[in-house]
């Protein structure tokens, strides 16, 4: 829970965020929209407490995330940022480092895998989940979508409270993205998620979406709530909606 949450970063002046106030409910499914610099990803970086609050608070479990011990409240959180990193470890090692107690256990690795569509990838690698990626050491290299799954995959292998995904489908192609779309509640069941897009096909998988503008929470609601009220993410629905349209005339017409 968000309680009148401001920041402002030590090198400026104007708050990032301003008296944000929310709460996420076991189980639920939130999205955060909004153009670059609205405070997304901002706010996950005070829930994962990488910063603290310049003021309100941040509560888990009916606790200020300030009063937890710092390892033991991350331990909470799997997490998967656009920026993700590709290490030149095995496919294994890859996702075990989202849980390293999962490294020797083969079931936990491949479940995760299958979660997140690398299950076929790896059955296709000379050594299967023993397989080394990267360039570095002469490793198999992978593109940017199948490091993206593994990524996914690494989020997935996590006993955690709360999973963050940071544009999970950016370099995904159409078909993973719907199949993940249409998995999206059975992957995340029992845990609260957030997930940052701006796909708006993406951000409908999520149960609630919060638009945010200039720092502030400026409207809340289900994808179908927040079309009917036909607001700014009405509007930029609509307008990612007709690029979709327009690309796809242009594709059939070549």
């Amino acid at each position: 829970m968000f309680e009148h949450v401001s920041f402002t970063y030590p090198d400026q002046n104007s708050p990032t965020l301003r008296d944000v106030s929310f709460e996420l409910t076991p189980g639920e499914s939130l999205a955060l929209v909004g153009h670059n610099g609205a405070g997304k990803t901002t706010l996950i970086k005070l829930l994962l407490r990488l910063y603290d609050p310049t003021e309100g608070r941040i509560v888990l479990d009916g606790k200020d995330l300030r009063d937890y011990d710092l390892v033991a409240l991350r331990r909470k959180f799997g997490a998967i940022f656009q920026d993700f990193v590709h290490y030149d470890l095995t496919l294994g090692e890859n996702i075990a480092l989202g849980e390293v107690a999962a490294l020797d256990d083969q079931a936990r690795l491949w479940q995760a895998a299958r979660q997140a569509n690398v299950a076929t990838l790896a059955e296709t690698l000379p050594q299967g989940m023993d397989t080394l990626l990267g360039r570095s050491f002469g490793g198999q290299e992978l593109s940017g979508g199948q490091w993206q799954r593994v990524a996914l995959a690494r989020a997935f292998v996590r006993d955690c409270q709360v999973l963050v995904l940071d544009e999970p489908t950016a370099t995904l192609d159409v078909q993973t993205e719907y199949e993940l779309y249409q998995r999206f509640h059975e992957l995340t069941h029992g845990r609260m998620t957030i997930l940052i897009s701006h796909r708006f096909s993406t951000v409908r998988m999520a149960e609630r979406i919060l638009y945010l503008a200039d720092g502030r929470i400026q409207e809340a609601g289900s994808h179908a709530e927040l079309l009917a009220l036909n607001g700014e993410y009405a509007r930029l629905y609509r307008l990612q909606a007709s690029q979709y349209l327009a690309e796809s005339k242009d594709e059939v017409q070549a």
